[in-house]
Parts: structure tokens; C-alpha cells; sequence
């Protein structure tokens, strides 16, 4: 399959679904709370994408090949699932930390991000590996430009979280993104610079590193969906959709109630 390049007019409507994608996680931010279901947090995305946004949640009924339809509408992913986690009646508990992924489909367009959130007071090391991960996706992020290349990107992302001696997960990356959830390139969060695809205007793609507290291992959890740290150790992620730029790149997932950038970063686009 070949990468899609995407016009003005393409990215134009992208910027919309993106917003939306990130304002579903704005309007969550206050119910992730000990004692909440992740099920109930899927029906409040589930309502107010349809019902208010007049969009698509993107993961229902999503199959893949080889996969059984995915149930509800968003991914929840709870401390040592690295991601896919399906919402369940399953309560949040203090010190939990938890991933929630949403997909928007508006228009015919995705838009496609993620947070960490932290339910109560975490530990600090469960602190500690949701900042890193934030700070190693805007590290890869920083690396979008005409010219860079794929493998940029993914040294970038690798060789900051080895740093802090935890381990990237490499069965699972981004991706390209349009009309289609899931299209060309893969973006790896790990890699040599100087490899793997050509970054062009109009490229439109993911970064979404997960990164585990312990080993880099992982496991099916058995439901067809769940990933999960082979040893149980914490696992963190954080997303957003980007296109590149003619002299850098736009972040597209980004709304009123996105977190503070890192101090290392200065600008969204470029």
C-alpha cells in the first residue's frame, strides 16, 4: 500500500475531527475518579460523539483482519494493559492510571488521540512513567519536517525512554490516518535515524508511543483485543495526529483542555 498524501481541503476537514477526538477526552477529564466504571466513561464518549458531535466513534464494530469486532466505542486501558483495553463494569480505583483512546469519524474523516490519566494519587512512579511517555511522543513529534525520515522519529522516541530505564513496546505504532482509520506508513517508536520513509508535505500520521515501566514484553490478555506487560509492570501511552507541514508539522488532536506542552516545546505547528 502507498502512503496517502492529503490536500488542504483534506487536511482542512481532518483539523475538525481531530478537535472533536480531543474534545471527547476534555469532556471525560472529570469522571476519571476512583469508584467510576470504564463503562461508563464509553457511554458518556459514546453519547456526546453521537449525540452532540454528530460523528462516529470510530472503534465500534471496528474489525480488522483476523480480529472480532471491537464492542464499545473507546479503549480503556488500566495499568498494565499497554492498549485495546475494552470498557468494562470493572471500577476505577485510586492510585489507578489509565489510558483513554478516542477515535472520531467526521465527515468521513478521523481524528485519532490519546491521554494518560492518573486516578487519584498515583505513585510516584506511576507519576514518573505517565510524564515521560508524554515527554517522549513531543520528542518524536519535534523530529516531523520535510526531508526528516520515519526511522528520526523513532530513535528519537527510543533512545529518550531508555534513558530513563524503561522499555518501548515494539509490536504496536502509529500510523498513517485518513478516510481510513489504520493506513501506510507505520510509525515506528523506536528505529535508526535516517531510515524507513520520506517525510513530504501532506503526510498525515500518529505517534503513539507505549512504554512499560518493566520489559518490553507483552501478551494477548485473551479477549481478542487486551495487550498486556508480559511481567504486569504499569504501561503508559499517549497520541496525537499530526500532518507534515511544508516547513514542519501541525498537531491536529489538540483542544482547550489538552495538557501543558513540555518545557521543551515551543510550538504546536511550524
Amino acid at each position: 500500500m502507498s502512503i496517502t498524501i492529503k490536500t488542504a481541503a483534506d487536511i482542512a476537514a481532518m483539523r475538525v475531527a481531530c478537535r472533536l477526538a480531543s474534545e471527547v477526552l476534555d469532556l471525560l477529564t472529570p469522571h476519571v475518579r476512583a469508584g467510576v466504571t470504564t463503562n461508563e466513561l464509553d457511554r458518556i464518549a459514546h453519547d456526546h460523539i453521537v449525540n452532540v458531535q454528530q460523528a462516529i466513534p470510530a472503534p465500534l464494530n471496528y474489525q480488522p483482519p483476523g480480529y472480532t469486532p471491537y464492542p464499545k466505542s473507546i479503549c480503556t486501558s488500566v495499568n498494565h494493559v499497554i492498549c485495546h483495553g475494552i470498557p468494562s463494569d470493572k471500577a476505577l480505583k485510586n492510585g489507578d492510571i489509565v489510558n483513554l483512546d478516542i477515535t472520531v469519524i467526521k465527515d468521513g474523516w478521523h481524528g485519532d488521540t490519546s491521554r494518560m490519566f492518573i486516578v487519584g494519587e498515583g505513585s510516584i512512579a506511576a507519576k514518573r512513567l505517565c510524564a515521560v511517555t508524554y515527554d517522549a511522543m513531543w520528542h518524536g513529534i519535534l523530529k516531523v519536517k520535510p526531508g526528516a525520515r520515519l526511522g528520526d522519529i523513532g530513535h528519537a522516541i527510543q533512545t529518550f525512554i531508555e534513558k530513563q530505564g524503561l522499555s518501548v513496546v515494539r509490536e504496536f505504532c502509529g500510523h498513517g490516518i485518513g478516510q481510513k482509520f489504520h493506513e501506510e506508513p507505520q510509525i515506528l517508536h523506536y528505529g535508526r535515524p535516517g531510515t524507513l520513509d520520506v517525510l513530504v508535505p501532506g503526510m498525515v500520521f500518529t505517534i503513539e508511543p507505549m512504554v512499560n515501566a518493566g520489559r518490553r514484553e507483552l501478551k494477548d490478555a485473551g479477549d481478542g483485543w487486551t495487550i498486556v506487560t508480559k511481567d504486569r509492570s504499569l504501561s503508559a501511552q499517549w497520541e496525537h495526529t499530526l500532518a507534515v507541514t511544508e516547513t514542519g508539522f501541525e498537531v491536529m488532536t489538540l483542544s482547550a483542555g489538552s495538557p501543558p506542552l513540555p518545557s521543551f516545546v515551543t510550538t504546536t505547528s511550524c
